[in-house]
């Protein structure tokens, strides 16, 4: 069950690259939870542009570039389905309790996870406002008769996203420290756009 004390916010992306808005979200969290956690994944929802492994790469660069000490990454935690990532986080911090951190556009998906109704007993779902993305009453509620627990955090994430990147890329979307890498491997056809 879960417990009373603030949780771990538990937030995987696929980094598809990390943007400006991944940037604001993980200073955010650090704001509000005791410790933040994130890593690269696979979503078996999305077509991925790059490798896991250099998309891993680009997310420690900005983890490093925030420096807080509250934010980790841990890319042992990833996996195409949540129910894993929670199996491996309760493994880490047996004793502690977790919130899984996503953007308002992935709120439909939560219904249909594998074993959703486990991870909503064992996880807060904690929701950051994405700009374009509104929160619908009727989609919080299938996720509530489902038995999960929701919080809806105090701040909103700017309107910067990797699709938005990969459609036309350009550096003022991504965190500086990543342009290097961007340029020098061609990544995202970022070099082709100068």
């Amino acid at each position: 069950m879960k417990a009373q004390t603030k949780p771990i916010a538990l937030f995987g992306t696929s980094a598809d690259p990390p943007t400006l808005g991944h940037e604001a979200l993980l200073i955010e969290l650090t704001k509000i939870f005791p410790k933040v956690i994130t890593w690269a994944s696979d979503n078996p929802d999305k077509k991925h542009h790059i490798p896991l492994l250099k998309r891993t790469q680009l997310l420690r660069m900005l983890v490093k570039k925030i420096s807080h000490p509250k934010l980790e990454l841990v890319q042992e935690l990833s996996s195409p389905r949540t129910i894993h990532t929670l199996k491996k986080a309760f493994q880490l911090w047996p004793k502690e309790s977790f919130s899984f951190v996503i953007g308002s556009d992935l709120i439909p998906q939560v219904p249909t996870w594998l074993n959703a109704k486990s991870i909503l007993n064992k996880a807060t779902i904690a929701i950051a406002m994405r700009d374009g993305w509104p929160i619908r009453d009727k989609q919080l509620e299938e996720i509530k008769k489902l038995g999960g627990e929701i919080d809806l955090l105090p701040f909103n994430i700017p309107k910067s996203s990797s699709s938005k990147f990969r459609e036309r890329p350009q550096e003022v979307l991504v965190p500086q420290e990543l342009v290097p890498l961007l340029l020098e491997e061609n990544l995202y056809g970022l070099a082709d756009n100068r």
